[in-house]
């Protein structure tokens, strides 16, 4: 969409303008605690099913990803002191701007995926690569607290693939059922929300996905009042009764 692009253009240019002070004391706080790079290079799923490299402040010691799983939790001692500051602000994702500037990323679309995690996608999640990944999304303000979901887990690789995947890809499938300019600037605000009061964020989130007329079981998950139950992802083979 030509008026997605254009405002994607326009919001990453002003973000890296207006947050360029802040973005320079991140990278100098990562530098300082250890010498090394500030930046975290990594290869995601890209729309039509490619890669690219995404951008993230390095929030994990240097080479984390050879030491460990994909999938991080709060209590990960990969995670480096700014790390643990920066991922609770999300400010390890601020620096997407430029991905969203490029055009390998959009402010609003699914969440870009590790390679190893989408080469498990069944084919209705394929479908999510059929739009520019985005810096954030439903499942994005649903998630915001993945690390602390995942701390207490021996393999947080395999929870996030029986309570967390099946419900964000739910999310995200949703959204491209349902994006458009004004679906997008709502969860950029409620993104914003979250920050400051994640049940304020989740309320509105809900009359959102209640008006996209979605299976109450995603709604009562996204509205995180209970445990998130184990669930098949979309369009697996496996049939499970609910109430």
């Amino acid at each position: 969409m030509m008026i997605k692009r254009t405002f994607d253009i326009l919001a990453a240019s002003l973000g890296l303008l207006v947050f360029s002070p802040l973005l320079i004391a991140v990278m100098f706080a990562i530098w300082i605690q250890d010498w090394q790079s500030p930046f975290y290079i990594a290869h995601r799923a890209a729309r039509g099913g490619g890669t690219f490299c995404m951008v993230k402040f390095r929030s994990m010691v240097v080479n984390a990803d050879k030491i460990g799983g994909s999938s991080t939790a709060a209590t990960d001692r990969r995670i480096t002191p700014v790390g643990q500051f920066v991922r609770a602000y999300k400010l390890d994702e601020l620096i997407q701007l430029w991905n969203v500037l490029k055009g390998e990323m959009s402010f609003v679309g699914p969440r870009p995926q590790v390679l190893s995690d989408a080469a498990l996608y069944t084919n209705a999640e394929k479908r999510m690569l059929s739009v520019p990944p985005g810096v954030t999304d439903p499942a994005s303000i649903v998630f915001s607290d993945e690390g602390e979901i995942l701390k207490d887990s021996s393999d947080p690789d395999l929870l996030y693939n029986q309570i967390i995947r099946p419900w964000k890809s739910r999310l995200a499938l949703a959204y491209i059922d349902h994006r458009s300019f004004w679906v997008d600037l709502w969860l950029i605000i409620l993104t914003v929300v979250a920050i400051i009061s994640k049940p304020t964020a989740l309320r509105a989130l809900e009359t959102i996905l209640n008006g996209w007329r979605l299976d109450p079981l995603v709604i009562r998950m996204a509205a995180r009042q209970e445990p998130l139950l184990a669930y098949p992802p979309p369009g697996a083979d496996v049939v499970v009764q609910h109430s």
